[in-house]
């Protein structure tokens, strides 16, 4: 039968207090960051040459600034979405560099930034999605959600001895 405690127990994550959590923590949200702007400086750069994809690259930018808000509060459930979206974000990148750079001819209306460069940072935009997506599922295994309850009347645990 469990004896009944005095006052409130202390909630503590330990996932979250280890180095590689907040590394890949800080790295989450770095990539979400730096997707966020990259996104937008393509969207921006080509707005004049866009056809579609206008309110989903909005949408995009949203999702991740918003992502990048709940990583940094320790959100664990956020990862496997962000992952989801920067491998669909990755396939649209794939698909989109070609386009760019052909747009790099004679013929073409031009964009605000060049399409090679446009075609550049959209090449970079697949990179900075693959590796959030791999960092992302990485910091959804590291279990940042565990909880342990500490009562305060109670050291911690001693390790047991061998004697």
């Amino acid at each position: 039968m469990r004896a009944v405690r005095e006052g409130q127990p202390i909630v503590e994550h330990p996932n979250r207090d280890k180095p590689s959590s907040k590394v890949v923590r800080v790295a989450v949200i770095t990539l979400l960051v730096a997707s966020a702007a990259l996104i937008a400086v393509i969207l921006v750069g080509g707005w004049s040459v866009r056809q579609g994809m206008t309110l989903p690259s909005l949408a995009w930018i949203a999702a991740y600034l918003v992502f990048a808000v709940y990583v940094a509060r320790w959100n664990r459930g956020v990862l496997p979405v962000t992952a989801a979206l920067a491998v669909i974000m990755m396939v649209f990148g794939v698909i989109a560099v070609p386009a760019w750079i052909d747009r790099d001819a004679p013929g073409f209306a031009e964009p605000a930034l060049s399409s090679g460069l446009l075609g550049a940072l959209t090449a970079i935009l697949v990179a900075v999605q693959a590796l959030l997506a791999v960092v992302a599922m990485h910091g959804f295994h590291q279990a940042w959600n565990v909880e342990v309850e500490v009562w305060p009347d109670e050291g911690p645990l001693a390790p047991p001895h061998d004697a």
